[in-house]
């Protein structure tokens, strides 16, 4: 057995991929799924296709790779983390739509607990935001008849897609999650590593329906042998976020990745400190090993690849994501035009779940290729909000390493150059782009005893290329500026201060 199968469960489609004793990957295979909008700010997943699709691409990344079962080794899991689910513990069925990260409808939810923000953040590092899982599941229990009875007679089970998919897999036999996906429902005390009475009460969300909390690196149990032709253990977990900060080997205090996928999100390695920001930033679990936490300072943003998505898809502007690049380069740099994606809110640093996105700089001339290079250059602005909000908590580390980005977004030279050139800092891609898949890969691995230790892992980080600054000051201050402009009126219109 010399190899990992990964699954790689995101917000827009499902991977699987096979990684060899080598650690390079050795076939994928990917389908997408459709989101449900039922109202404005509602984003949905229908829970069965988050599992037949995962099934489906596990199977066929197995026959793809011209393997069997008993050459997979293990099974590794990264995940959409905060997307919530709530399912019957009897007949395996949810009650409910999953109701997924990017989902707002919870924003009254969070008004009317104000009182309580500094508690949550206290005890979980997180904001009181409808972003996180705890008030999609209260939401659940209120507007789902007789549900939350049914969770206090212990008859309901509550997870994120981690938990869900270990479910299905094991046939309802383990219902667990590991310590970075906890870290996320805003229902976890990070600083004690268990589940936060405090909160669940604050919430009225009955304790019953949590699953166990592991490693990230742990026995989950066990695929059942249907599935596949032979029972497979699952011996890696984590939220996709940490699996990327494991995938590139960021493992000493002060490294610092971005990944760009649906949204683009920032993990600051801060060690065995959970450093509580003062810049509306969140304290998170990066991963946990041998009863271990290892923390990290993450910024989140709602909207990256998505923004390619929507000009796609809404405005039908391109066929295919690899079309941005270049319209971008084509575009007249005399038209500074800014895009604020604000389509489902702000995320970090700003927080604001009323917002909703504008364009800025129109005029008669503007066309496809100025709004592409207004998308991709928008990824840059808000996560130079984020590496600035990371330096203001960190001072003394958070500017001393390179960034090393992963996702797919990162292909694009031409947004990694300009993100280069508006962090002012190099910008580090590796060979392997699935750093995500990785992660959770490596996690099972060394479990299993075929993947090496960190400094043995680390060791084998490729760089793929380095996109150093080359932007001159006055036009990287000039260009921010207008950005922040943008921002604050977008605020404004929003209605906020």
């Amino acid at each position: 057995m010399t190899h990992i199968l990964a699954i790689d469960q995101g917000t827009t489609s499902t991977r699987a991929i096979i990684f060899g004793a080598d650690m390079t990957p050795v076939a994928t295979a990917q389908e997408e799924f459709p989101q449900h909008f039922p109202q404005s700010g509602w984003v949905e997943h229908d829970p069965s296709d988050l599992w037949s699709t995962t099934a489906a691409t596990c199977r066929a990344v197995i026959e793809k790779a011209g393997l069997g079962a008993d050459d997979i080794a293990a099974i590794g899991i990264t995940n959409q983390r905060e997307t919530t689910l709530v399912w019957d513990r009897k007949t395996g069925q949810p009650i409910h739509n999953a109701i997924v990260w990017q989902d707002r409808r919870t924003a009254q939810i969070c008004r009317d607990l104000a009182e309580h923000a500094e508690t949550v953040t206290a005890k979980t590092g997180l904001l009181l935001d409808p972003y996180f899982s705890a008030t999609k599941v209260k939401w659940i229990l209120d507007h789902v008849d007789g549900s939350r009875d049914r969770a206090r007679r212990g008859e309901l089970a509550f997870g994120t897609v981690d938990s869900w998919l270990i479910w299905k897999l094991t046939g309802g036999h383990a219902h667990v999650t590991d310590a970075t996906n906890a870290s996320r429902t805003m229902l976890y005390d990070i600083h004690k590593g268990r589940w936060s009475s405090t909160i669940a009460t604050l919430l009225d969300i009955p304790m019953e329906m949590l699953p166990e909390v592991k490693d990230s690196a742990a026995d989950f149990g066990t695929a059942r042998s249907d599935l596949f032709g032979r029972p497979i253990p699952i011996l890696g977990v984590a939220g996709d976020q940490q699996a990327a900060t494991l995938g590139q080997a960021c493992f000493k205090p002060g490294m610092l990745k971005s990944t760009y996928g649906t949204g683009c999100f920032a993990l600051l390695n801060t060690g065995d400190t959970p450093v509580a920001s003062t810049s509306r930033l969140l304290t998170t679990i990066a991963y946990q090993i041998d009863g271990k936490p290892t923390y990290a300072l993450e910024g989140s943003i709602f909207i990256a690849g998505a923004v390619v998505q929507w000009l796609r898809d809404g405005l039908k502007m391109i066929r295919e994501a690899q079309e941005t690049q270049p319209l971008a380069e084509s575009s007249d740099v005399d038209q500074p035009v800014i895009l604020v994606p604000a389509f489902t809110g702000l995320g970090a640093p700003y927080w604001n779940a009323d917002c909703r996105g504008a364009i800025y700089g129109l005029s008669r001339n503007t066309g496809p290729a100025e709004l592409a290079r207004a998308a991709l250059e928008s990824v840059g602005y808000q996560t130079r909000d984020l590496l600035d909000a990371m330096r203001a908590d960190w001072k003394s580390e958070a500017g001393e390493a390179s960034l090393r980005v992963d996702g797919g977004m990162s292909a694009s030279d031409y947004a990694m150059q300009f993100l280069a050139d508006i962090i002012d800092a190099p910008v580090d891609r590796p060979v392997v782009l699935e750093t995500t898949a990785l992660g959770a890969a490596w996690l099972a691995g060394q479990r299993a005893g075929l993947y090496p230790d960190q400094a043995g892992f680390a060791a084998k980080w490729a760089l793929d290329r380095t996109f150093a600054p080359a932007m001159d000051s006055v036009d990287r201050g000039r260009k921010y500026q207008q950005w922040q402009r943008a921002v604050q009126a977008t605020l404004t219109y929003a209605g906020a201060d």
